[in-house]
């Protein structure tokens, strides 16, 4: 990777957009030389779309932070730094890598951030905390950016956002600017399928940047196709809000991939018309929460329909910027 994180200039243009694909690293009892091979697979699968990078998330249990079994059974996964590394080889772009902070103290993270940029050539994260406060051992997220922030090592820093938080607390703006001032340059949301929770944050966001006077910071917005009650239950299970409505739409359908992939086009297009009055640089991250073939291939169609609908926005902007002058 180069010296410097190459997705900085591209953030730095608001009149584009960013476009992700997200992923997991392999399980851990993957042999290395098959991980090789998973990473290939996944990168012939994307080779006909034009993106900006990958996201590779740290997987965690979770389990503390709710009381509903997991639909699907937990399995360690292999070092997120090893598996963006060979992303990043593999595909010549940029690769952002996800780092949980639970089960870290000071010195660890410190650490495992010094082995990342030294010797996996890490330049991207983003740090998540912890679902729970039952984990003994926690790093807060506030010392978790200090530490990056004071790091002799110049990463290029971003953080979470959770719409379903705003709806239910009323501050993930506030949150949003507090991890700005401690370090954070963009961000990534959780799974969308409740737009207008992500336009409601995203307004209250975008007013309250304008009223302090400062520079909104870019948001990437993710999305994800669903193809089968399971899939759902995982989806609700992480913490995603599906309205009701939206849930028996995608199980009721003679095809729930389809009909999710219809709700994930016009959820998107319903968030860019309420931002539109608002200078808010955004972004796609497109994943796919399974490892079926049937919803790896959606999430593809999706990105392209996703890209699509962003590019219009964003031509529309321009116009209106012409229209102005």
């Amino acid at each position: 990777m180069n010296k410097q994180s190459e997705l900085r200039a591209r953030y730095n243009d608001i009149n584009r957009g960013v476009y992700f694909i997200g992923t997991t690293p392999p399980k851990n009892d993957t042999p290395l030389d098959e991980i090789e091979t998973i990473a290939e697979k996944l990168l012939e699968r994307v080779s006909d779309i034009d993106f900006d990078g990958l996201i590779v998330y740290d997987i965690q249990d979770e389990n503390s932070r709710t009381n509903k079994p997991r639909p699907f059974p937990f399995k360690l996964t292999h070092d997120t730094r090893l598996y963006s590394t060979l992303l990043n080889k593999k595909s010549s772009r940029p690769v952002i890598t996800y780092k949980s902070v639970v089960q870290s103290n000071n010195t660890d993270f410190n650490q495992w951030a010094n082995e990342a940029w030294n010797e996996y050539g890490i330049r991207d994260i983003v740090l998540v905390g912890s679902p729970s406060k039952k984990n003994d051992i926690s790093l807060p997220l506030a010392d978790a950016y200090k530490t990056l922030v004071d790091n002799e090592n110049d990463f290029f820093i971003g953080g979470v956002t959770i719409a379903e938080r705003h709806a239910s607390k009323k501050n993930e703006h506030e949150r949003l600017i507090e991890k700005h001032k401690q370090g954070c340059n963009f961000f990534v949301s959780q799974a969308i399928y409740n737009p207008q929770a992500t336009i409601d944050m995203l307004t209250r966001y975008a007013i309250e940047c304008k009223k302090q006077g400062l520079k909104p910071q870019r948001l990437i917005l993710t999305f994800s196709p669903c193809g089968s009650k399971k899939t759902l239950e995982f989806i609700e299970w992480l913490g995603v809000n599906v309205p009701e409505a939206t849930s028996l739409r995608i199980l009721h359908s003679e095809s729930p991939l389809y009909e999710s992939i219809r709700i994930c086009t016009s959820s998107l297009q319903q968030i860019l018309d309420a931002v539109l009055p608002y200078d808010l640089p955004l972004g796609l991250n497109i994943e796919s929460l399974t490892n079926r073939k049937e919803e790896i291939d959606g999430s593809i169609l999706l990105y392209k329909l996703l890209r699509s609908t962003m590019e219009n926005y964003l031509a529309k902007k321009e116009l209106n910027l012409l229209n102005k002058r």
